[in-house]
């Protein structure tokens, strides 16, 4: 799965980049692009969803909702529902990452040792000269938080991931912008999932970054990202047992 928005010159390199026979089926959520990013992501050989409301968790949601065989208005069916067995991987498309370590990120699934693997990017080696500045302090800042209030020994919030069906279902995602990894990474957390993280390699992406890349979009980021972490610590603290909003 991979979210792509304004993505034509960088998609290309990374489908191509996808190492044969690992990956079944590839599908690019075109996420409202005014470029030709649906046309040469149909050339590189994927499927394409359509998901015109903007936010990285837009596209996510949509193309699951294609995978998983249900029709909405964003959404077309692509093949037949996944079984809860099988893999989703999500992956960035702007040349960020390096598609060639998708195996690497696969094998703890294949191996039984996890239901969510995350691709690393700080036990892969990355540094500032790859991510802006504010992208770094955020991700270490969330990942810190995460261990502080929950216990929760995240390296980072890495977009490559992968995840089996069966136990994506169970975290019931629901956010549409840029809380969606740290959400994922919450609520497996919380679900006891068996979660691994792997290294993986990084460099600096193809274009400008939508989020990072601009104020607005690193205040939204973050404030986002802080408000998953913040109120599902108050959510757990008001349901344990004794609490008067106890379940």
């Amino acid at each position: 799965m991979i979210p792509a928005l304004d993505e034509e010159a960088a998609l290309p390199l990374v489908l191509a980049e996808l190492p044969p026979g690992v990956i079944d089926v590839v599908v690019v959520v075109d996420n409202g692009s005014t470029d030709r990013t649906a046309e040469v992501a149909r050339a590189g050989g994927a499927f394409v969803v359509t998901e015109r409301r903007r936010g990285y968790g837009s596209a996510c949601l949509a193309g699951l909702a294609a995978l998983f065989g249900e029709h909405s208005e964003s959404s077309a069916r692509i093949a037949a529902p996944l079984d809860d067995d099988d893999v989703v991987v999500f992956l960035d498309a702007d040349h960020s990452d390096y598609p060639e370590d998708v195996a690497r990120v696969l094998e703890p699934l294949f191996a039984r040792r996890a239901e969510f693997v995350i691709g690393s990017r700080v036990k892969g080696g990355a540094d500032m000269r790859a991510m802006l500045p504010q992208a770094w302090f955020g991700n270490r800042l969330a990942c810190f938080l995460m261990r502080l209030f929950f216990g929760a020994r995240y390296s980072d919030l890495g977009p490559f991931r992968a995840i089996r069906v069966g136990a994506l279902k169970r975290l019931c995602m629901r956010d549409r912008d840029f809380g969606w990894t740290v959400e994922m990474q919450l609520k497996a957390h919380v679900a006891r999932l068996a979660t691994e993280e792997v290294p993986v390699r990084y460099r600096p992406r193809i274009g400008k970054s939508k989020i990072t890349g601009t104020l607005v979009g690193t205040l939204r980021a973050a404030w986002k990202i802080l408000g998953w972490i913040f109120a599902w610590r108050v959510r757990l603290t008001l349901s344990r047992p004794g609490s008067p909003r106890s379940p």
